[in-house]
């Protein structure tokens, strides 16, 4: 009976350990998604401040060449709001991919604790023999 505790208990740690690495795993992607709209906002920040000073120096030649600028700006903020929103929702579905990698591999872990286990054994097995080597 002892030996089917420390199996149960040594599937338990495997899964615990598994779903630290995946929630780590998620944090990056979800910082590094962050890191994408933040600097897709700044960008298009910059380019909407650039745009509408390139408009005012237009508008200084005449109310044809200002209409002219207007609608290049609009355009080109629709754009990149088109862009940032982009960015947004793959970051947004990448988050889900990635919490439903962990929902799954949760689950598969728990229908399969033994086998669970010989992975999680078997990997660090060759991870510590890779890594004894170098």
């Amino acid at each position: 009976m002892k030996a089917v505790d420390k199996v149960s208990d040594l599937a338990h740690q495997a899964v615990d350990l598994a779903t630290e690495k995946n929630f780590q795993v998620a944090d990056k992607i979800v910082d590094k998604g962050d890191q994408l709209n933040s600097l897709a906002h700044v960008a298009v920040d910059k380019a909407t401040n650039k745009t509408y000073q390139v408009a005012e120096k237009i508008a200084d030649q005449g109310d044809e060449l200002n209409n002219l600028g207007h609608e290049a700006i609009d355009k080109f903020a629709s754009a990149t709001n088109k862009i940032a929103e982009n960015i947004t929702e793959q970051s947004d579905k990448l988050v889900n991919t990635q919490q439903k990698l962990i929902n799954d591999s949760c689950k598969y872990i728990r229908e399969n604790p033994l086998y669970s286990l010989g992975i999680a054994f078997g990997a660090g097995y060759l991870l510590s023999k890779l890594l004894r080597n170098r």
